[in-house]
């Protein structure tokens, strides 16, 4: 039987990552957004996800038999955040439900599960590390709970099977994306070389000291196209990581050897990146045209908040694999190569220099 998959931000790090995966494995891939980018070998469809209308009009010719939800929308609070995004993945729900076609949802949410929404983020008590899904959630409002709670409904209700997936920072290619370290990184050690600023750690001692993870976006989406056929993954919640560790002693320097700087001394002074590139707008513009490149804005490139919510943690973040290893997925992915990998499709498809 031939699968047909609706990915909801396929323009995304993963969504643009999982279609390719699940082209390559022979599917049909259909690609929501209310307004789709030009992807090779996805069909668009065109809806709002606030919209239900819009919805029903857009996906009536269609008969997706896989889901995959990689996208969501900020706001200014978690409350707000909970009832739009919530009600997004019940709206999609809801509009695929008379077609009858669905049997599986796969979710991608993320280690905020653990560590709590941006109001509170890695603070407070939060579970012991490595993390573990049996670890369960936290005794927060959190809009990851609220779009899981919309997936179970509606699994119970219309028979189909679920996933759950929770990445930790994730790299990969994707332009206007709210949650962007690995292009943020990018771009910042651009500035710094082309200006001669020194390449500074942004973050706490804890996360330059201590132990981390990440997640390649392609590692992500095989486990997607895994946990959506695999009969022992259905209706399971999992951590999704590279399958290494490493501190960011280690990693800083890495970087800043593949853009040719020096990584400067790190003293223990949180330096935040938002901070550090306040008003470098015009600057990365002027950049952009120097050397002609693809993306002349700087806000469609770098989420420095985002990297700096992660980079500037009090707390070692580290998160167990062992539930997808037990269930049959043993892909393994270095993640300096991840960051390696990235930034030579970044320069390949002119958004840095």
């Amino acid at each position: 039987m031939t699968e047909t998959v609706l990915i909801a931000g396929a323009s995304g790090i993963v969504g643009s990552a999982a279609a390719a995966v699940m082209r390559e494995a022979g599917w049909t891939v259909l690609g929501l957004a209310r307004s789709p980018s030009a992807q090779e070998g996805v069909t668009p469809v065109v809806a709002d996800l606030q919209d239900p209308e819009s919805l029903r009009a857009a996906l009536a010719p269609h008969r997706p038999t896989r889901l995959v939800l990689s996208t969501w929308m900020r706001r200014p609070t978690e409350a707000e955040m909970i009832r739009v995004n919530g009600a997004m993945v019940r709206n999609l729900l809801d509009a695929l439900r008379p077609a009858g076609t669905l049997r599986h949802a796969a979710l991608v949410t993320g280690l905020k599960h653990y560590l709590g929404p941006f109001e509170a983020y890695g603070k407070g008590a939060v579970p012991q590390t490595p993390f573990r899904e049996e670890q369960g959630r936290l005794p927060v409002e959190n809009f990851y709970y609220a779009q899981e709670d919309e997936v179970f409904a509606a699994a119970g209700r219309d028979g189909f099977s679920w996933s759950v997936h929770r990445p930790h920072t994730i790299i990969g290619k994707a332009v206007g994306n709210a949650m962007n370290m690995g292009t943020t990184l990018a771009v910042y050690a651009t500035l710094c070389r082309e200006t001669g600023r020194p390449f500074r750690f942004p973050g706490s001692a804890m996360q330059w000291n201590g132990l981390t993870d990440m997640t390649d976006a392609r590692l992500l989406a095989r486990h997607l196209l895994w946990a959506s056929t695999a009969p022992q993954a259905r209706n399971q919640d999992f951590n999704v990581v590279d399958g290494d560790v490493f501190r960011w002693s280690w990693m800083w320097g890495r970087i800043a050897a593949w853009f040719g700087i020096e990584p400067a001394p790190f003293d223990g002074t949180v330096r935040p990146l938002e901070r550090q590139m306040e008003g470098d707008a015009p600057l990365w513009a002027k950049i952009a045209e120097r050397h002609g490149l693809a993306e002349p804005r700087l806000d469609r490139l770098a989420s420095p908040w985002h990297t700096d919510a992660d980079l500037g943690r009090p707390i070692e973040v580290v998160t167990d694999m062992g539930k997808s290893r037990r269930l049959g997925f043993l892909d393994y992915q270095p993640t300096d190569d991840a960051f390696r990998d990235l930034f030579e499709r970044l320069r390949a498809d002119r958004l840095i220099p």
